[in-house]
């Protein structure tokens, strides 16, 4: 979806002149100016530079301060606090009636909310979200056109210039043993996305070429350059009692991708030892899982 260089709002591709300012595409311009009771609202660039902190070790919160007229979109759920200038409103995510349904189901398919949750300040405004277990955050700048696939649950907010759609795995292997099902999150740029994962970060940038094994469910996010499969671990002594299950998943480069220390499956099964669960997994419980992801 192509964009109004003066004011930042999205356009259709036959459009000439811009629907926020009304002048010519490119050439009219749309300045930044103070809130008018009564008046119209300013529209900033949506890829404006966000003014952000993340506090916090491994229970950490990222604090935004918005400028009038920026706006973000978050999951349910995710938000801490936010001051009165800001407001908020749930919508489906999409252009069009179709975009929105298609969306939608394929969001409830992934376990997600069928809306999503976006802020908007009308004035200077600050807003803070969080993860909904302890973890870090993770904020990636996409440049247009590019595209970050995301595990399940790992999607904290974003500017509005992004865009989230959710994608199928396309081979069948890692979609029954990657331990994220047959569904990940993609978001594509212009702008930030900020990403929620347990324990601590382990970034690795791959080269062409080079593969990285991880344990099945602790991958986080990769760049769709990155080539994401499942592998037999190896030996049938390893795969009986290596306690890591019979896969791993594979990343080949080139491209970025981000590794968790901590899933969720890892905790519950810590909290509570006797109700079974987690990562490690006996030979039997491998085979039984197939079918059943919960990272």
């Amino acid at each position: 979806m192509p964009f109004c260089t003066q004011c930042g709002y999205q356009v259709t591709p036959e459009a000439k002149f811009c629907p926020q300012h009304g002048g010519a595409i490119g050439n009219a311009p749309c300045a930044y100016t103070e809130v008018i009771p009564g008046g119209p609202v300013p529209v900033n660039d949506p890829v404006a530079p966000l003014d952000y902190t993340i506090q916090g070790d491994n229970l950490q919160i990222a604090r935004i301060k918005l400028k009038p007229g920026q706006e973000l979109f978050a999951e349910a759920g995710k938000m801490v606090f936010k001051t009165p200038s800001v407001e908020w409103d749930t919508r489906m995510s999409g252009e069009s009636i179709g975009d929105k349904i298609w969306g939608a189901i394929k969001r409830k398919l992934a376990g997600e909310s069928l809306f999503l949750t976006y802020f908007k300040s009308y004035s200077s405004g600050e807003v803070g979200f969080a993860g909904s277990y302890p973890g870090r955050i993770m904020a990636f700048d996409l440049r247009p056109g590019q595209s970050l696939m995301c595990q399940r649950d790992g999607f904290l907010f974003a500017q509005s210039s992004v865009t989230f759609t959710v994608a199928l795995v396309k081979k069948l292997g890692s979609g029954f043993f990657g331990g994220e099902g047959f569904i990940l999150e993609k978001f594509t740029g212009p702008g930030l996305v900020f990403i929620h994962g347990g324990g601590d970060f382990v970034e690795f940038d791959l080269k062409d070429g080079e593969m990285l094994q991880v344990e099945t469910g602790s991958i986080v996010a990769f760049e769709e350059s990155v080539d994401y499969d499942i592998q037999f671990v190896g030996g049938i002594k390893t795969a009986l009692f290596g306690g890591e299950g019979l896969f791993m998943a594979t990343l080949r480069g080139p491209g970025r991708a981000v590794i968790q220390s901590m899933t969720l499956a890892k905790m519950r099964r810590e909290l509570a030892p006797f109700q079974g669960g987690g990562d490690r997994q006996g030979p039997l419980e491998s085979i039984g899982g197939l079918f059943n992801s919960n990272d």
